[in-house]
């Protein structure tokens, strides 16, 4: 009787999974159920439609420091499967990778489609099957293996890998809860700030890199590229605030003020100094035509009208308070944030099955023998750049080839 191995999710950790099952164990049957109508539909958004397949940190250490909850687990996940592994299988499939200045990786292509047609061009050569419209509404354990509720019938399975992802709501969890197994509640992680009452969203589009972001009455604080968009802020530098704050901004209700300095990790000293200097040799210049800090011009002039400093003064007449001022909003410009905005179409959480219930050794479940997890079902997220996907592609692995053994 053949080995049979279900996966419950058909995203990004339920294919990897499957396909890492089937290669360890040709002869295994290995089905993923997709509750949706289509499979890998996150990753065909992801990346803008390019899919940032992972990034190129080739340092354990270092990579695991890329996520706010799950880094000390995946640590010694990396150890079987990470980003060095991650290229070297896609790219000994025909899938070369390529990467950006900022260290983020995306198919050659430019086109998520690419993974998409990588992965079902696997599965097909592997004999993987895939059920679209195929909710798994319960599992339920038997005295050997599991019985799956699917479209109202049972169906058995010796093995059971979970990567049903993230949940905004904890009931979401509520048919794992069912089997013993502890919620870490979730939450938002990965997301915008939103600022309806800042007239700073009138100069959208605008990038600064880098700047310098702290949340105000927290010890929360980032750097990079802040992107001024039509209701609020994003970027680099904001979107790592909202993952390590994930759980301290849900408990401010997302109302908070931050604090940014365009100058990034300039201070006081340095920024009085080239205003003075200034003031020495272009006394006469208007400060709007004279920025001594290469602040894109629109911000610039926003920045001296909020510390109230008309464009067309001089700079000989920026002296005493109105020098205090013009440094202070420099480097400890303050916004009020009320509300979040999702990042794109990826949606994030931090949450889910608690790590301590899982053997990071084989994905396995402590709670029951045979049901594995992967991905972000589990309390597991990382910061945007392709950390997320790399996650996944090592749980998947690690869970696909401990289920393909019988034993």
């Amino acid at each position: 009787m053949k080995h049979r191995v279900a996966i419950i999710g058909g995203g990004a950790a339920g294919f990897f999974a499957a396909l890492a099952c089937k290669a360890k164990s040709p002869d295994s049957e290995v089905v993923i159920y997709e509750k949706a109508k289509k499979v890998l539909s996150k990753v065909k958004v992801s990346g803008g439609g390019r899919c940032n397949v992972t990034n190129a940190c080739f340092s354990i250490p270092e990579l695991s420091r890329h996520y706010p909850r799950g880094g000390r687990f995946l640590k010694k996940a990396f150890h079987q499967f990470y980003t060095e592994d991650t290229v070297q299988w896609f790219e000994t499939r025909g899938v070369r990778l390529v990467t950006q200045e900022d260290n983020c990786m995306f198919p050659k292509t430019q086109s998520s489609q690419t993974i998409i047609d990588c992965f079902w061009e696997e599965a097909r050569a592997l004999g993987v099957q895939a059920e679209v419209n195929a909710r798994v509404s319960a599992i339920l354990p038997q005295e050997k293996g599991f019985s799956l509720v699917i479209r109202e019938e049972q169906v058995q399975f010796d093995k059971v890998i979970v990567t049903t992802g993230g949940h905004p709501k904890r009931r979401g969890f509520e048919w794992l809860e069912t089997l013993g197994h502890s919620i870490v509640e979730p939450v938002p992680s990965l997301f915008t700030f939103n600022m309806p009452d800042e007239p700073v969203t009138e100069l959208m589009g605008i990038v600064v890199e880098p700047a310098s972001v702290r949340i105000q009455g927290t010890k929360l604080k980032s750097r990079g590229p802040l992107l001024i968009t039509h209701w609020g802020m994003s970027g680099p530098a904001i979107l790592l605030l909202s993952a390590w704050g994930a759980r301290i901004l849900c408990e401010k209700k997302y109302t908070f003020s931050i604090q940014v300095n365009w100058l990034d990790q300039a201070k006081d000293p340095e920024v009085r100094g080239k205003c003075e200097d200034h003031i020495q040799e272009f006394p006469k210049r208007q400060l709007a035509s004279r920025n001594p800090f290469y602040l894109p011009n629109r911000l610039w002039t926003y920045l001296l009208q909020k510390t109230g400093l008309a464009g067309d003064s001089i700079w000989s007449e920026v002296k005493g308070k109105k020098l205090n001022r013009l440094v202070n909003t420099l480097l400890n410009d303050v916004y009020h944030i009320s509300g979040k905005t999702t990042f794109k179409e990826e949606f994030v959480t931090c949450g889910g099955v608690a790590l301590d219930e899982i053997d990071v050794r084989t994905m396995e479940s402590k709670v029951h023998k045979g049901l594995y997890f992967a991905g972000e079902v589990m309390d597991i997220d990382g910061v945007t750049g392709g950390f997320n996907f790399q996650a996944a592609w090592t749980t998947g692995y690690i869970a696909g080839c401990s289920a393909a053994s019988p034993e």
